[in-house]
């Protein structure tokens, strides 16, 4: 089975395995890797930006389903695609649908954060000196921060400490892709085993993480990045069926 999987998404999945089982190997020495090449929202004092690349790489090492569902999905519809598209086209539309994600998550986080900054700043705050002494004090110094600004404080800490990690988005591109191009195609679900064509089962997916991505805001999942993941898939998808109508699949 692995020998007949095509070269980028065999690539991609043992980058991936790769990278997981290096951050357990760090993990249970003592260093976690998720804050460093997970990526964290623009104007966090933790950003770098290589981690706009890492991060597609990176999974909740707390979760193994996080890293097994993903992959599986890899595997069966980005292999899929690849074979329909060949390696070149495959590749760049994995990468731009988890960029796709990356950017539509980041985007609204980032502004959140600037608007938190700004109104520190106004309280008199020098934010390079409170990005320090908060990662030192892990605000339990009373003398730093006041009871009225402590929740701004902790909400700016939060959202500056959130990481983003995960092939969800640019797995998301690929479902997306799959829907439209195939979309009569029947999948069998496990639980009941019964046969439910892709433009419902993938399509009612998606408008599942639409919902949660405006309503939940009680779980850790990034529902914002699978929406932008399927937003760039579908965009691509579009252009390319206008560009080459003839050889279109």
């Amino acid at each position: 089975m692995f020998r007949n999987i095509p070269p980028i998404t065999k690539n991609l999945l043992i980058i991936n395995v790769l990278f997981y089982i290096v951050s357990l190997y760090f993990l249970k020495i003592g260093t976690n890797l998720i804050p460093v090449l997970g990526t964290h929202y623009f104007g966090s004092p933790l950003f770098e930006p290589y981690q706009i690349i890492t991060h597609m790489f990176m999974h909740d090492l707390n979760s193994f389903m996080h890293i097994l569902f993903n992959m599986l999905l890899l595997v069966m519809f980005g292999g899929h695609l690849e074979r329909v598209w060949g390696s070149k086209r495959y590749f760049i539309f994995y990468i731009a649908c988890g960029l796709g994600a990356f950017v539509l998550y980041n985007s609204i986080g980032a502004w959140q954060i600037i608007e938190l900054k700004n109104q520190l700043i106004s309280l008199g705050y020098n934010m390079s000196d409170l990005d320090y002494k908060i990662a030192v004090n892990n605000l339990t110094t009373g003398d730093l921060i006041s009871l009225k600004d402590r929740g701004l404080i902790e909400n700016y800490w939060t959202l500056a400490n959130s990481s983003l990690v995960g092939a969800s988005g640019a797995i998301f591109g690929l479902l997306a892709g799959f829907a439209l191009l195939f979309p009569n195609t029947e999948l069998m679900l496990i639980f009941p085993p019964i046969p439910v064509k892709a433009k419902y089962l993938i399509g009612g997916y998606l408008a599942f993480e639409i919902y949660n991505s405006i309503f939940n805001s009680g779980d850790t999942i990034a529902h914002l990045a699978h929406v932008g993941g399927a937003i760039v898939g579908g965009i691509f998808i579009f252009i390319w069926k206008k560009k080459d109508r003839q050889n279109f699949y």
